[in-house]
């Protein structure tokens, strides 16, 4: 009697969009780093408790060392978050990475090259890692592919992604539904799920919405959460830009 053999893969393995939260680390001081998290935890649980992140240590003055990055890991778990990767920013953050066991995750790894210092160093091998990267900076002007149309409602757990263009919704966005796209993001119904504008950083995207009931908006990762939506905007038209790096709301 011949024993059945399963010859099915073990898994799957697919690419996709995730939705990953940045923590931009100001200062290598774990302590306030924790508090600070767990103040956004705490005014919107359902978004940020055991969010995943990324740590993006490229705004401090020099990379701190391991036991320092540690601690500040520790901080982020501490809060209620769930830290899964670095930010790139140069190759001592990719041997940092290493040393942690953490992934490098490179969205806007573009932003980290000095450009005048890209040539002298370029390798062959850097070369063809950055072919396997083509969309890691933000779009030039005018790249944009037209528009991206979407009819109806789009689910709880559902996300759609307009890449490299604007999106249009013509229906409802659900609690625990995404809209993103590199551009501007037009919703002819409510929202109340979550709108990501200008997803590769154009700080100039908008979001228009004609029934606003948003869990959360956000432009060029400049994001405001609603808990409870202001008396004065809810069920209204309402447009969203930045202003700096301030995300503004006001009725249309």
């Amino acid at each position: 009697m011949n024993a059945k053999v399963d010859t099915a893969d073990a898994c799957d393995l697919r690419f996709g969009q995730v939705g990953i939260a940045c923590v931009r680390v100001r200062r290598a001081d774990a302590a306030a780093l924790c508090d600070e998290l767990e103040r956004r935890v705490r005014a919107a649980p359902q978004m940020f408790s055991r969010a995943a992140v990324v740590l993006d240590l490229s705004h401090l003055l020099s990379l701190p060392d391991d036991a320092v990055v540690e601690a500040l890991l520790e901080a982020v778990r501490r809060a209620g978050m769930l830290p899964v990767g670095l930010a790139y920013g140069t190759s001592d953050t990719e041997a940092l990475a290493r040393r942690m066991g953490l992934p490098l995750i490179a969205k806007f790894r573009a932003a980290y090259e000095p450009a005048a210092a890209e040539p002298a160093r370029r390798s062959e091998p850097a070369a063809r890692e950055q072919q396997r990267e083509p969309i890691l900076s933000a779009p030039a002007p005018g790249s944009r592919q037209g528009t991206q149309h979407h009819a109806g409602s789009v689910r709880s757990g559902q996300q759609i992604y307009a890449r490299d263009r604007d999106l249009i919704v013509t229906g409802a966005i659900a609690n625990g539904a995404e809209v993103i796209a590199d551009g501007n993001i037009h919703v002819y119904g409510g929202l109340r799920g979550r709108a990501m504008a200008g997803a590769q950083g154009d700080e100039t995207a908008r979001i228009y919405v004609s029934d606003f009931r948003a869990e959360l908006v956000a432009i060029a990762g400049h994001y405001r959460v609603f808990e409870q939506i202001p008396d004065d905007l809810e069920g209204q038209s309402v447009q969203c830009w930045l202003e700096g790096e301030k995300l503004l709301l006001a009725k249309l």
